[in-house]
């Protein structure tokens, strides 16, 4: 597990630019990083992306890259010169497209792999052709994003401890979806809280909804970062 100062990104899931950089300020005293998705990068483009970098804090760029290697690696290529922190692509890919993606990054962004979304659970796995349970198949995707190089996984609370024990120790996990005790879980069906997901060993916890949404959300940080003891 690596150790960081303040594991918190705040997702800032919205099309808008003035609505971000304003969610991104209301949080700015108590975030680690932001982290920005699809829906903004579709209306924006790299302008926008530049917009959010601007502001100063790490950014985890979330598109979830997956085509075929030559494509993604242009596309990892053409993000990694906007200043972003963190860059992720599917692991699923398969192994020649991680490898390309890392190839193009270089130094400039680290490139985590998505295993399986936390909107998944183990019917849903069955439902599109896995025949691993969700925790299962998102170890053996681990394993593959490590050994072709890449900086670390995407995966759920729920994955922790398998991704932890096959994978080396300062291999990054970040899970995204946590829920406070008492939030609605929305679209999320495999979370932890913030403080049982960071105690199996996250190294970066995504807060979307449940900060952004709040009627404060500086506030509903800086709850976060007490129940974390690193206020």
């Amino acid at each position: 597990m690596t150790t960081a100062p303040n594991p918190i990104y705040v997702a800032l899931d919205t099309p808008d630019v003035k609505t971000a950089r304003d969610l991104a300020e209301a949080v700015r005293p108590y975030a680690g990083g932001l982290k920005i998705g699809l829906e903004f990068v579709s209306a924006n483009g790299p302008e926008g992306i530049r917009a959010i970098v601007a502001l100063g804090l790490p950014v985890f760029l979330d598109v979830k890259l997956h085509d075929i290697p030559t494509t993604v690696a242009g596309a990892v290529r053409a993000l990694a010169g906007l200043g972003v922190a963190i860059v992720n692509i599917h692991a699923s890919g398969g192994t020649a497209m991680m490898k390309a993606a890392k190839d193009a990054a270089g130094d400039k962004v680290k490139i985590i792999a998505v295993t399986i979304l936390t909107s998944l659970d183990d019917a849903d796995m069955q439902a599109v052709g896995f025949e691993r349970a969700a925790s299962a198949q998102a170890v053996r995707l681990a394993r593959l994003a490590e050994a072709a190089g890449l900086d670390g996984v995407v995966c759920s609370a729920h994955d922790l401890k398998g991704v932890r024990e096959a994978c080396r120790p300062d291999f990054l996990t970040i899970v995204p979806g946590s829920r406070p005790a008492g939030s609605a879980a929305g679209d999320q069906k495999r979370f932890l809280t913030p403080e049982a997901a960071r105690a199996a060993g996250a190294d970066i916890l995504i807060l979307g909804r449940p900060v952004t949404h709040a009627p404060d959300p500086r506030e509903a940080c800086r709850q976060v970062v007490v129940s974390l003891g690193i206020a």
